[in-house]
């Protein structure tokens, strides 16, 4: 067994092992009144009860894939693409459960101490659960693959248990069929739990702020009991299965391309070097770990100020940097023994250090797309504070001035994705761009911790709101959510961004497999062409398909909140009927879930069996390219609504509070946003993602098909 690989699964187990404690820690935290209590305990079984019926279904199509992947494709792959669900379901679970103890403690803990300090702590400490489970799972995983079934091979030949395919390396198999594993509980995870919490949302604030001129979070809305628990399964366990697809495809991308460029110049690099290849990408998978729990320790037991944004962002930046310091001394061993003669036939032009540059192209890539999105979608900064002074004007300014907040934060992070892409390739070729895609996610650990606060902390505010706490309480949550808002968006622009990363390695390494080796897609034929265009629209088809189901679920919603709404339940003597609206956000979000879940997988098969693999390679060329800035359009104008609604609720608009005129043209804005952001934009990168990961996984297939 490698020394790297040892080395990883003790990291591994130290970081799994502070998850352990933290959850039990968490816990042990006293939940506060009785009203909070029950409305807890409402939220978590509720929380647990969708994410049960939805792994039924989730169990069954991987059940069925495994077992076709095992007799036609390659015998052992079912085994590896299981694995991949499982891990990733752990930590949708592990996620989801810890956030629905932390939402409450976190509530309470700000009525107790009366400090945003320490109410941060205990939010963040509930984050910390889901954004080291993430990295830690995802890896955990991928390495028993590597241990168990066998490092990658270059030349290893299999097939399926009554099949025998030409061109299928068992060793690639098993890692793609991993990451595929993963991919496809994300893409559920993601339709499913948006279309719940936004349906809920958007049915909530309807009733609530516009309808009937309520409080947000009044616990006499049941749509906003639904609204609270979709928080959960979306924003924690989706976003967990979202982030930890993209890291384990990261990783994978990179094995594959050491395949391929093994391949393309067999004689000139030698076994050493392949070896060297693949190691460093798990290398630096594990040292970014450690340099996530040291970041995430150091949060846990500094004192803490009244600045949550700093706090926040002090453990990025401190993650972040460890990452680049130690992936330096892990390229440093692992690649500074290498010829020169292989080092000129790689094409790495700053010799050894190369890999690591574009590493470090990839981290600074995220910092800076975390910081644009910040821009655009915090009320610190002049887009939000200009689309909430349009308020006043009515919706239709709001709107409009809400898409050009959107459409113009676009530029930047693109700029930067296609400049990182530009220098990491040309530093070291396919195996930088591989590199620089890993950078990014390398410390993804503390990325989906900070973004797992958000949820953690609204949960916290609807709770001191719906149980009547102390005004004092509510300002306090109210100012965590309001960074929450900030860190979700900032979440989602890092997801984006590592998404379009991702792709592009696996756009890369499906193009070396297709063309055994050498890395050449013909853009100008008309296959090409042909794919890139339809591939396009499926985008802009599966946009709208996600939408028109969260609007008529939260129709459906409202409509039912409206009955429940009986003076008697308005005037505080009865209670609404918070399971009957549970049970009907979940089966609207179940009902409508496989069809956009599988649309993904299927498409990449029927066109590579159909039209060949040139047709797939546009496919996804196409919904790389049309996706990338509709997500990021979609993820910032959807922030930006949500703040500017936040803007004017804070009373910072004077003479426009809650209730007036401008606050629900603001309403309206943050209703228009609410799909965009929390479902369109998040499945968006999955669905490209899948396609792409499905397109490597059976492009051998494709090929056999067309030779």
């Amino acid at each position: 067994m490698s020394a790297w690989y040892i080395l990883t699964l003790c990291v591994i187990a130290a970081t799994i092992a502070y998850v352990i404690w933290n959850y039990l820690r968490i816990k042990k935290m006293p939940e506060g009144t009785k009203d909070m209590v029950e409305m807890a305990a409402i939220i978590r079984s509720g929380a647990n009860t969708f994410m049960k019926t939805e792994y039924r279904t989730i169990a069954i199509v991987v059940a069925v894939l495994a077992v076709v992947f095992s007799l036609f494709v390659e015998k052992t792959s079912g085994i590896t693409f299981l694995m991949g669900a499982c891990m990733s379901s752990v930590v949708c679970v592990l996620g989801m459960r810890s956030a629905t103890y932390a939402n409450v403690r976190t509530a309470n803990k700000a009525r107790e101490s009366m400090s945003i300090g320490e109410t941060v702590k205990v939010a963040l400490c509930g984050g910390s659960i889901s954004g080291l489970s993430v990295q830690a799972f995802g890896l955990l995983g991928l390495v028993l693959v590597l241990i168990i079934f066998g490092n990658v091979k270059p030349n290893a030949q299999g097939g399926g248990l009554l099949t025998t395919l030409q061109g299928i390396n068992p060793t690639i198999m098993h890692v793609s069929t991993y990451s595929l594993g993963c991919s496809l509980v994300a893409m559920f995870n993601r339709v499913a739990g948006g279309n719940y919490t936004k349906a809920a949302d958007i049915s909530a604030d309807i009733l609530a702020k516009v309808r009937n001129d309520l409080p947000e979070d009044d616990s006499r809305v049941p749509n906003v009991i639904a609204d609270f628990i979709g928080d959960n399964v979306n924003d924690i366990a989706g976003n967990c299965s979202d982030l930890l697809e993209s890291f384990v495809a990261t990783v994978a991308a990179a094995l594959m391309i050491s395949v391929v460029l093994f391949n393309q110049h067999a004689e000139a690099l030698g076994d050493a070097a392949f070896q060297a290849l693949t190691k460093y990408p798990v290398a630096l998978a594990c040292l970014g770990l450690v340099g996530c729990l040291l970041g995430l320790i150091y949060a846990a037991v500094k004192k803490m100020g009244n600045n949550p944004s700093r706090e926040l962002n002090l453990a990025t930046w401190i993650s972040a940097g460890l990452t680049v310091v130690l992936g330096f001394f892990g390229a440093m061993k692992i690649f500074s023994g290498m010829d020169a003669a292989v080092l000129e036939t790689l094409g790495w032009k700053a010799g050894w250090v190369s890999p690591w540059i574009c590493a470090v192209l990839g981290i600074a890539s995220g910092v800076a797309i975390g910081s644009i999105t910040e821009y655009y979608t915090s009320t610190d900064y002049k887009p939000t504070r200009q689309l909430a002074e349009m308020a006043p004007e009515g919706e239709a300014f709001v709107v409009t001035k809400g898409d050009a907040v959107g459409s113009r934060s676009v530029l930047l992070p693109v700029l930067v994705i296609g400049l990182a892409l530009f220098v990491s390739g040309t530093l070291a070729g396919i195996y930088g761009v591989a590199l620089a895609a890993l950078g990014m996610l390398a410390f993804v650990g503390a990325t989906v911790s900070i973004d797992a606060f958000g949820p953690i902390a609204d949960n916290a505010g609807g709770l001191a709101e719906s149980c009547h706490l102390p005004h004092e309480v509510r300002t306090i949550t109210d100012k965590l959510d309001a960074v929450g808002n900030t860190t979700a968006a900032v979440g989602k622009g890092f997801a984006i961004g590592s998404a379009a990363f991702a792709t592009v390695s696996l756009i890369v390494s499906y193009v070396g497999s297709y063309s055994n080796g050498m890395p050449d897609l013909n853009i100008a034929s008309f296959v090409v062409v042909a794919g890139a265009i339809i591939g396009g629209g499926l985008v802009e088809y599966f946009a709208a398909m996600l939408t028109d189901n969260t609007i008529d679920s939260a129709k459906l919603m409202a409509d039912e909140g409206d009955k429940q709404l009986t003076p008697e339940v308005l005037a505080g003597k009865k209670t609404p009927d918070y399971n009957r609206m549970i049970q009907l956000a979940a089966k609207e979000a179940l009902r409508k879930m496989l069809v956009p879940s599988v649309l993904a997988m299927v498409i990449p098969v029927v066109g590579g069996f159909v039209f060949g693999a040139e047709f797939v390679g546009g496919i996804l060329i196409g919904a790389t390219i049309v996706a990338i800035p509709r997500a990021i359009f979609m993820g910032n104008s959807g922030g930006a609504f949500d703040n500017a609604k936040k803007y004017i609720e804070s009373g910072a608009l004077t003479g426009y509070g809650k209730g007036t005129a401008a606050h629900k043209a603001a309403v309206t804005g943050d209703t228009v946003g609410d799909t965009r952001k929390d479902v369109v934009g998040v499945a968006l990168d999955i669905f490209i993602k899948t396609m792409s990961t499905v397109g490597n996984t059976l492009v051998s297939l494709f090929r056999v098909t067309l030779h």
